[in-house]
């Protein structure tokens, strides 16, 4: 932005006119990608690791479930044994 400024000011669009704006977005892209790289790698991984522990919770659950399945229908046929 500040290169056009100072087109606009001087009329001219030279090097040394616009130069010190392209040092300055330079330096501020290499600040954000600074800060930007490895904010993603720390997106990735604990994304990751989130789809591991929501795999690791979803078979807990199916297996809770079964488990609880399996013991009230054994439940159902002691009380069906002790009724006869």
């Amino acid at each position: 932005m500040n290169s056009f400024s100072q087109i606009a000011k001087t009329g001219r669009a030279g090097l040394e006119v616009v130069a010190p704006g392209i040092a300055e977005a330079l330096f501020t892209t290499a600040v954000g990608l600074f800060a930007a790289i490895p904010a993603v790698i720390a997106y990735n991984f604990f994304q990751n690791k989130i789809k591991k522990i929501s795999a690791r919770l979803e078979y807990f659950a199916t297996e809770l479930e079964n488990y609880i399945a399996r013991a009230e229908s054994q439940a159902e046929i002691q009380s069906q044994k002790k009724m006869h």
